[in-house]
Parts: C-alpha cells; structure tokens; sequence
C-alpha cells in the first residue's frame, strides 16, 4: 500500500510492516474538550470556548474551553505546587518517574487508534501515518526517557587539595510547551518526555488548530497516575494563552515548536519577565542535494517523500532539490512520475497517501506561492491547482528550472510544492545551500563517502543525511542553526534543556598519620 509504504519510510518503524492494519474509530466522539489542570477538568475562567475544525471536510469537530491568562496562571501555580521542595513529585525517586513514563507508553499503545483516529480529525493527515509515524514516535520516545530517568547524574571533580568537589544536574522548575499543529502529538512528547524524565513540571499550550489529542493525553497521564499538577493542558489562542505562558515570571524555561515569526515573538516575551531559558525549534529552507553518482531511484524516492510527506507541512520539508545538471532532467522526468502517481484524498481511505492543508490561511498562501513560482519563471511541471469541491486540497506541484531568487526558492511554502534546480559543482551548491537563513535540516545523495562527508561538515544545518531522509531517532538531537532555532530535542542532548547543573564545593580536614 503506497501510503503506508511512504509511512514506513519516514517514520523508520521497522516492526509496523508486521503489525496488521490498524483501523480508524468511525463516528468518534471526542470526551476531552476541557483545560486540564492538577488532574482535573476545568471550565475556562472567561467562559468562552473555541471550535476545531476538520479540514478534510471543514465541518466543525467540536468546542473547546478557551484558556486565557487566568488559566495559564491557575495551570502555573499548580505546576509550581507540584515542583516544591516536599511535594510528591520532588519526593519521587528517579526509577519511579521512569515507570510513570513507561506506563503512559502503554497507555498510548492502548489507545493507539482512538488516537490516530482524533490526530487525523484535527489535522487531516492519513491515518496511516498518524497510526505508524506519530503514535510509533511518541512511544519510542516515552520509552527512550523512561529508560533515562534514574541515569542523570554530575561528576566528581579534582579540585585542590582538601576540598571534594562534584556536580547534581537538577530540574529547571515549571517548563511551559508551546506545541505546533501539524504534528500535534509528536510534538508535545518530544518536550514532555525529557522534562518530566528530569523531574520538572509542565504547562502546555497545544495549537489552537489541532488540540484533541493533546486534551486526550491528559486523561492518560492521570489514568497512568502521574501526581496533579505535574501536567496541564490550556488549549487557547497564541497572541493570549501563548504569551501569557511565555511572559509568566513563575514559568522556568519555555519550548516552542513553530515559525520562525512566532518564535521570535516568543523569545522577546520571555526576556521581559524572567529571563527565562527558551528552546525554539523553528522554520527550514532545507536543501536536498543530489550528486550525479547517486542512487537515481532513492534520490527520487526520498526527495518526494520529503518534501510531500504530510501534505508538505514539514520544517524538515526538501523545499530546495539541489540537482547535478548531468541527471537534471531524468531527476525532474522521474520525479513528475512520481507527483502525478501521488493519491490524494480521504485520509481516512487507506489508498491516500496526501489529505488536506490545515487551514484555510495556509491553504491561500501556499496557492500564492505556487502562483509566484509562475509568474517568476519557474516551469509549471505538474500540479499548480487545488482540487476537490469541498475541503482543503492542493495537487502535489513541481516546479523545474528554478532560480535562488524566487520566491519558491527563498521562502517556507510549508505545502506540496517541490522546487528542482540544478548545479555544476560541489563548491557552487555548498554555497547556494547555505545562502539562507534557515539552517534546519539537509540531505545529501551520493555513492561517493567522501564528497558525503564533504557536503556533511560544510552544511550549515542541524542535520544532514546522508542517502535517506527525515530518519528520526529518539536517541538522535534535532534541532536547526541560523534562525532555524536554538537548543536540542531528542537524545541525550534535551536532558541539557530540562537541568540546572549545581556544583557542590566541601573543604574537609587535614588529618596527620
């Protein structure tokens, strides 16, 4: 089946082509719809509620509460409760915190298809790849800093004579998550698993666009017995809720995944109040560069699937194809093959491999960017429309004979458009490669290790592969250079973000044989 064959490789979920077909809950009726706070649910303090939308039909899914700053300060000081010296939360021992992590990893598996089923409600994706990619995400990494949770230790250091000197790598405090909507999930466990593993507690804001499964995580976390307070959840709007959690003086560190707009705004805010620590995992303008020696079909494969996996709305998204003008056009030739093959549709129907955009806002800028891409000069090789009557469907678009100065080629179309330009040299596409100011992700293509190894260590990206792409790894740092944001999740190196390192100095006798 394409789109799950397309799942498999994106998600690198190897055990998933064994496991049978999941199947969608039809007629689901979506329980959560409150703000989740110490445990319990929670009406907002204003009254007012919000609708989410299914964008594969534009029918409204449901209302939810609409958390403003009073709630954000309600779901703060619970948060602070639960981190003080004394409470449960900071009396558990680390092994304890690490079997919570596990029993919330069996939780999601248990619910595994009511929640794929409610990720591709709110954003459209194909079930598919919510079922195989996010959920298989989630649970590897909740595993991953489960396995961390006793194992975070400081060093004894060698200091001068009589004195013993060591490090305790600590939890920051309260961390505020600020999540983006198209993967809504993933997201949220990327920044609560290795802050809840290093003992801090957590407020989260979910996108607006996408809250349902954030909202049903938390009925897991109590299920799962995590103590009140160490998780809650106020869905609401980014310029209200967003900044009220990002300027709170009790919030320690915020972790935002999003445009590079918002983040900004973000980090301004947090430097108004507390000098708070800030993650931002931000934009890409990420170059796919495919070298005249490749593996042709692989090249093809991966950038297609880099750049349409979840209707284009990637930040690692392969938005700029770098081609070795020998192989130019059969790279273009193969790749409108491949677009023009693409089913897109009900992503619910097990067949479609790209459902809609997310709103009717990204909807319009990426058609104005495909109609740049025209007026620009850029060749129209297949797609270039929407389709479909009703929802928010766009035909996957390629563009050849593209030039840096497009708007396609400069700006995050966050959309199934792929830009083709070709190259001549390896020093000519360093250069163009890292014209940008994005420095996310990069993939290379090549039979050659050491033009690989070149192109690795002169990018200017957070990371580059090397013959595959969007090869995630909960034991592997993500995050971007260059406006593309600051600090790292996943692995070990997000332990870094959630910890203070405390160093203990003790002068001790001199003692005489």
């Amino acid at each position: 089946m394409a789109a799950l064959n397309g799942a498999l490789e994106n998600g690198q979920t190897e055990k998933a082509a064994s496991v049978p077909l999941p199947h969608p809950i039809r007629n689901l009726e979506v329980q959560f719809t409150k703000i989740f706070i110490n445990n319990e649910w929670h009406e907002s303090k204003s009254g007012k509620k919000f609708p989410t939308f299914n964008p594969t039909t534009a029918e409204k899914i449901c209302e939810i509460e609409e958390g403003d700053k009073p709630d954000i300060d309600k779901a703060v000081e619970a948060a602070k409760t639960a981190f003080q010296s004394g409470s449960v939360w900071r009396q558990m021992d680390a092994a304890s915190r690490g079997r919570l992590l596990n029993k919330l990893a069996d939780l999601i598996e248990r619910d595994r298809e009511v929640l794929a089923t409610l990720e591709t409600l709110d954003t459209g994706k194909p079930f598919l790849q919510a079922f195989f990619v996010d959920l298989e995400g989630c649970i590897k990494t909740l595993r991953y800093y489960a396995g961390w949770a006793d194992k975070i230790q400081g060093k004894n250091i060698p200091v001068d004579e009589n004195y013993v000197c060591f490090t305790r790598h600590e939890p920051v405090g309260v961390c505020g998550a600020i999540t983006p909507w198209n993967f809504p999930l993933l997201m949220l466990i990327w920044k609560m698993a290795p802050a809840l593993c290093c003992g801090n507690t957590l407020v989260v804001k979910p996108a607006e666009q996408t809250p349902l499964t954030s909202l049903h995580l938390g009925s897991l976390v109590k299920e799962a017995g995590f103590p009140p307070g160490v998780l809650n959840i106020v869905p609401g709007y980014g310029p209200t809720a967003g900044a009220a959690l990002s300027m709170h003086p009790k919030v320690d560190k915020i972790a935002f995944t999003g445009s590079t707009e918002v983040g900004k705004l973000i980090k301004e805010a947090a430097s108004k109040s507390n000098l708070k620590r800030v993650t931002l995992e931000l934009g890409g303008k990420n170059p796919c560069i495919v070298c005249a020696d490749a593996d042709l079909d692989l090249a093809v494969d991966c950038a297609h699937q880099g750049v349409f996996f979840n209707q284009g709305q990637c930040c690692t998204a392969a938005s700029r194809v770098f081609v070795e003008e020998q192989i130019y056009p059969e790279f273009v030739k193969r790749s409108v093959e491949y677009a023009k093959k693409r089913l897109v549709g009900d992503p619910f129907d097990f067949q479609t491999e790209q459902g809609p955009q997310i709103d009717q806002q990204q909807f319009d800028k990426i058609l104005d960017l495909i109609e740049s891409g025209k007026k620009e000069g850029a060749k129209l090789e297949c797609g270039g429309l929407a389709m479909g009557d009703c929802g928010l469907f766009i035909k996957p678009t390629i563009f050849s004979e593209v030039t840096d100065n497009m708007r396609i080629a400069k700006e995050e179309i966050f959309g199934p458009v792929q830009p083709i330009t070709k190259f001549k040299s390896l020093e000519e596409v360093i250069q163009r490669a890292n014209n940008t100011e994005y420095g996310l992700t990069a993939a290379v293509f090549t039979k050659n290790l050491d033009r690989a190894l070149t192109l690795a260590s002169a990018l200017q990206s957070g990371t580059v592969w090397i013959n595959c792409y969007n090869s995630f790894f909960a034991q592997a740092p993500f995050g971007g250079f260059k406006m593309s944001g600051n600090g790292r999740e996943l692995g070990e190196y997000a332990l870094s973000e959630y910890t203070e390192v405390k160093t203990v100095t003790i002068k001790v006798s001199q003692y005489t044989c």
